[in-house]
Parts: C-alpha cells; structure tokens; sequence
C-alpha cells in the first residue's frame, strides 16, 4: 500500500512539473517582464494561466527557457534586473519595442547568450564594462537607441561575435583597439555616433569582415592602411568624418566593393558611387521586420 502510494505522489509530482514546465525562478523573471513593459497592452499578449511555453515569443528545452523573441510587440517601459537571472537564454530579441530605461547590469550573467537584439528603442545609459563575460555572444544589436559612454574594450572578448551593429546611438570616445580580436566579425556597425580618434589599425586583422560602417562620426587621421589587408570586405562606408588623408584608399582594389562611400573631394577612384540611403546597412535595420511579416 505504501509502495502504491510512493508511485501515486510520484506521478502528481511529475505532472505538476510537467505544469509548471520552468523554474519558478524563471517563471518569476518573465512575470517581471510582463509587467515592468506594460504587458496588458502587449500586441501579443500572454496568457498567463496556460503553461510558459505556451507564451507568445517563449520557447523551453528542458525544462528552461532558452529563447525570448518579443519583437515589435509594442514592449514600454524599463527591463527587469531579474532578466539576467534566466542563465539558460541563448536568444533574446526585443527589438522594434519602447524600451526605455538602462539596460539591466545583470544582463552579463547571460553568459550562454547568443543571440542579443534590443536595436529600435529607446534606452539610454552605457553598456555594461563586463560585456567581454558574454562569451558566447554572436550578435550583438543595439543601434538607434539612445545609449551613451565609451564603447567597452572588453567586447574584444567576445570572441564568437559575428555582428557588432552599436550605430545610431551617442557613444563617445575612441573606437577599442580590441576589436581587431574579433576574428569571426563579419559585420561592424559604428555609423552616426560621436566616436573620435584614428581607427585602430588592428581591424586589419579581421579577415571575415564584410561590412564595416564608421561613417557620421568625427574620426581623425588618415585612413589605415590596413584596411586594405580585408579581402572579404565588401562594404565600407566612412563618409561624414574629419579624417587627415584617404591616400590609402588608392592602395584597395576597387573591385573588391559592392558598397563604398568616402568624402570623394580627396580621392579619385573609379569605386561605385551608390547612394548611402540606400545602402545595406542602412537596409539591416529592417531585416526583422521583414522576416517577421
């Protein structure tokens, strides 16, 4: 009878956490979410009587939330300090929101993140000096919000990082030289801020990178040489800054781009003028929305 009873307790057990799918920790965190960003007024809303993974944008994997992708699901108001306490997350996009606030310090415990996208906000404040603990990290997009500070060095840990897209913000000071330890960065990011100094001659080093945006800031010296080791590069916009010399553009071929834009008055070069409204980059900051139609 005992032992009937034992399996009895047992198998309610397992159904209730079957239930509850998720740590109440977790589930906690999200509650948070819902309610710091205005949840009520949510596109799509959760119902939060039926388990977590039935949540819009939430998926689970044994028995953890892995992914949040709430984008332009018109998300107000500030981010929980609870958010960083999810450890299994691998995605979180929140992106095409109302954000607003700091970003959370505790986002860095994230360490398993990969995917990271809160760009078309409206946060402000720095990023965190820490962001080098987020290891895993492959995409990083924060552009057009309002954050501020210098760019960390310690990004230059980051060493899974595929996209680095910070543009559109206010980010003062000098472009780190860590950067160049990127080595599978493919896409850079940097236009419209209020970024000073040479670029570093270490992004030559970065044999992957296809797209590198540093236009509407106010570099200075002369374009690197280096630049010209990039031979996967295809687009390259520094136009709009206060640089010495672009004498070192004659030394890249030409050929090699799909997109470069430069202040021309300095450089005649036979390399497509395509305008850069138009351009890819500037393209990217629709993508999501594209794909999510």
């Amino acid at each position: 009878m005992k032992k009937l009873l034992f399996v009895i307790l047992l198998f309610f057990s397992a159904g209730n956490m079957v239930l509850a799918e998720v740590t109440s920790k977790e589930k906690d965190a999200l509650l948070e979410l819902y309610n710091s960003t205005n949840g009520l007024h949510w596109i799509k809303k959760w119902d939060l009587k039926t388990p977590v993974s039935q949540w819009h944008g939430i998926k689970v994997l044994n028995g953890h939330v892995v992914e949040i992708n709430l984008f332009r699901n018109n998300l107000m108001g500030p981010l929980p300090e609870s958010l960083g306490s999810m450890e299994h997350l691998i995605s979180l996009n929140l992106a095409f929101n109302q954000i607003t606030g700091e970003l959370p310090a505790s986002l860095v415990k994230l360490t398993k993140l990969k995917t990271l996208k809160l760009e078309m906000n409206k946060l402000k404040g720095a990023l965190p000096e820490t962001m080098g603990d987020m290891g895993d990290l492959e995409e990083l997009t924060v552009f057009n919000n309002f954050l501020n500070g210098r760019i960390p060095a310690s990004i230059g840990e980051i060493k899974n990082l595929k996209v680095l897209n910070l543009s559109s913000n206010n980010f003062r000071g000098r472009i780190p030289n860590s950067i160049g330890d990127l080595s599978k960065l493919e896409s850079l990011g940097l236009f419209e801020n209020s970024l000073f100094g040479s670029v570093p001659a270490e992004l030559g080093k970065l044999d992957n990178l296809r797209e590198l945006v540093l236009a509407n800031n106010q570099l200075d010296g002369e374009v690197p040489i280096e630049l010209g080791q990039l031979a996967s590069l295809r687009i390259l916009q520094i136009q709009n800054n206060k640089f010495d010399s672009f004498e070192n553009l004659q030394k890249m071929d030409a050929k090699q781009f799909l997109v470069f834009d430069y202040d021309k008055g300095n450089v005649k070069k036979d390399f497509k003028d395509i305008n850069f409204s138009k351009t890819r980059m500037a393209d990217t900051k629709f993508e999501d929305d594209v794909d999510n139609e």
